[in-house]
């Protein structure tokens, strides 16, 4: 398989580069193959933005990154019309979102007209301008940024674009081994900016190996009993009271149909990611927090009482039987 070879060789390389945040470079090449978003949750300093840019270099597509603030524009992320003289007509600039990899850094701080312009790329890969609708490339993937801490100046996001994210994903602080890595990596690094060395990534992953790759993921066999414990934590969530009462108490809604198919999504590419041709519901744990835990609104009960999404995900996961 040597789109898999690619991969682990990708994943080395990004990993050698984004030090103490392994999970987090797992779900970024697991949103790569199944298509999708992804929201990063930290702390200032984790590199969040760090890991796309490094996961852009070695893949065949450019990448722009957008730092959102309270007086972005709709116009300043899908483009504009600028009226030339010498023709008397006007034409289309094209703006951030026609990269192939989109950074949305700290998405939380722009407005909501500009929420959903970002709402129809991500959902529907196109950009309507003036009427006229232009469709994105591809590959096409959003990768946006949330800092937990900073609340003064920033806007929900909606539920409606949250459910677009395919994972959300939370980044914690690495521990003591992996932050003497990343000093002794940013020295290393300073250096090579000093001496003006430009270093080349030894992996290249193209279009076609992207394509080839979500193919072969797609191809996953998954037994019936895995598919039935996929949609049993789904429906659980939306029907607790069959579970538990007090599961029940702590959810407000469950989570969509979306969510079912990100959920066989992101569980086949996390099988393929391990060497496997088949799926398990081990490969379905792995990813049930990141899948679920924008999807699943708490009650009003279950916020009072200090629950949190990732807690009732627990539940969820110990209360359905697995095959």
């Amino acid at each position: 398989m040597q789109q898999k070879e690619q991969f682990d060789k990708l994943q080395n390389y990004v990993s050698g580069k984004i030090i103490g945040q392994a999970d987090l470079v797992n779900r970024l090449l697991v949103a790569l193959l199944a298509d999708g978003h992804l929201l990063v949750e930290g702390a200032p300093g984790l590199a969040k933005t760090r890991a796309i840019q490094v996961l852009s270099q070695a893949i065949e597509g450019d990448f722009h990154r957008v730092q959102f603030t309270p007086d972005l524009l709709p116009a300043d992320i899908t483009g504009t019309e600028i009226f030339q003289p010498q023709s008397g007509d006007f034409q289309f600039r094209k703006g951030p979102l026609f990269h192939n990899m989109v950074l949305a850094d700290e998405i939380n701080r722009a407005p909501a007209k500009v929420q959903s312009a970002l709402l129809e790329a991500m959902a529907e890969r196109q950009i309507t301008v003036a009427g006229v609708t232009y469709k994105l490339a591809e590959p096409f993937m959003v990768m946006a940024t949330q800092n937990p801490i900073e609340q003064e100046g920033t806007y929900n996001l909606p539920e409606a674009q949250l459910d677009r994210f395919l994972m959300h994903v939370r980044v914690g602080y690495p521990d003591l081994q992996a932050e003497k890595e990343i000093l002794r990596l940013n020295r290393a690094e300073a250096l090579q900016d000093i001496q003006h060395q430009v270093v080349e990534p030894e992996v290249l992953i193209s279009k076609d190996d992207i394509r080839e790759a979500r193919k072969q993921v797609m191809q996953l066999y998954m037994a019936d009993s895995v598919e039935e414990y996929l949609l049993q934590l789904v429906m659980a969530s939306r029907k607790p009271e069959a579970y538990s009462p007090a599961l029940a108490s702590n959810i407000a809604f469950g989570a969509s149909p979306r969510a079912t198919m990100a959920l066989d999504r992101c569980a086949r590419a996390h099988a393929w990611l391990q060497g496997r041709d088949y799926v398990g519901p081990d490969d379905v744990q792995s990813v049930a927090h990141e899948v679920l835990r924008h999807r699943i609104l708490l009650s009003f009960e279950g916020e009072a009482s200090g629950k949190t999404s990732d807690q009732v995900i627990d539940e969820l996961l110990n209360l359905v039987a697995v095959p």
